[in-house]
């Protein structure tokens, strides 16, 4: 079972709103942060950009969107600052917890699958108490590729000693996730928490919630004949 982190585990954008709003004292500039945030991290996943040097130029090219002048120094404050702020803002969905306590003792095998940085995500399982759980933590930068790359989800399926067609990955992001593993040749999951009007591609399961991933896997595995205890 392969699992994402971000907004699948960890409650991670509101964290980031909650760090970004103290910081601006305005609570409107989440959605122009993300757009900023999405084309820096493709240029890290494209290899062109390390994870350090994203977070400085995501930061810089967001306060010039804002019209705010700032040199080196500040940007580097700002980033300190939030990085601080979201840390003590982080935590996880209810019911992710209870959803990993049924999945190791079923007995499954557990990945969590990332593509951002490695010694953050890391850090962010430790201090949440998740590390516990995990067999192996694939990281993009570590691996060469990133989600939805089929490579990244097989390299995931050898270290965790299954083909794709027994495995599972889940999480919130539909292409990158949720399609990048059914294309895989994985059970494809989209966790969808706020019941989004998107328009779902054939072979692609929707759960609301990770407490309705249980029932899904027992079903969807005995179909095809994997087990799964219950």
């Amino acid at each position: 079972m392969c699992l994402d982190i971000d907004d699948t585990l960890i409650d991670f954008s509101a964290a980031g709103r909650r760090a970004l709003a103290a910081l601006l004292g305005r609570a409107d500039m989440w959605p122009l942060w993300e757009r900023i945030t999405d084309r820096h991290v493709a240029l890290v996943v494209a290899g062109d950009l390390d994870y350090a040097s994203m977070h400085f130029r995501r930061t810089q090219c967001f306060l010039g969107e804002l019209g705010v002048v700032v040199d080196g120094d500040d940007v580097a404050r700002f980033e300190v600052r939030r990085k601080d702020l979201l840390r003590r803002s982080m935590c996880l969905f209810d019911d992710a917890l209870p959803c990993l306590d049924w999945l190791r003792a079923a007995g499954v095998r557990l990945a969590a699958v990332t593509n951002a940085s490695g010694a953050h995500q890391r850090a962010k399982l430790a201090d949440l108490g998740l590390a516990r759980f995990f067999d192996h933590v694939a990281i993009a930068g570590e691996v060469g590729v990133a989600k939805p790359d089929p490579v990244m989800f097989h390299s995931v399926c050898e270290r965790l000693g299954c083909a794709p067609g027994e495995a599972a990955h889940v999480g919130d992001k539909l292409q990158t996730d949720a399609v990048g593993a059914r294309d895989a040749g994985l059970t494809g999951v989209w966790l969808d928490r706020h019941d989004t009007a998107a328009e779902v591609p054939e072979g692609v399961h929707v759960i609301p919630g990770l407490d309705e991933l249980p029932q899904l896997l027992v079903s969807e595995f005995a179909r095809v004949g994997v087990p799964v205890q219950r």
